[in-house]
């Protein structure tokens, strides 16, 4: 076995450990969906104010999958805000 393909292999059971002990009883389940849920409403919100973050759109999404949802939708809304602040100003 190649030693990519043994990375690969690790990748897939190390996704499945984790999905395993994520889905263990209710408490665990319902945090887990609470967070996915949360993440796909960020990438939603973001596919729709894409055109207000300009190009940097795509650093609250690269937050969700780095860091979690904590950081993505703070920062999405700290984007939108500097969006919005500047087109006031420009209407003013």
């Amino acid at each position: 076995m190649k030693r990519k393909h043994a990375y690969l292999l690790l990748c897939l059971a190390g996704t499945i450990l984790f999905f395993n002990q994520l889905f263990v009883n209710r408490i665990s389940a319902f945090f887990g969906t609470d967070v996915f849920v949360s993440a796909a409403v960020v990438f939603v919100f973001v596919s729709f104010e894409r055109v207000h973050l300009g190009n940097k759109w795509w650093l609250p999404v690269v937050a969700v999958l780095v860091v979690g949802v904590s950081l993505g939708l703070p920062l999405l809304l700290y984007l939108r805000e500097g969006g919005t602040e500047s087109a006031i100003t420009a209407a003013s």
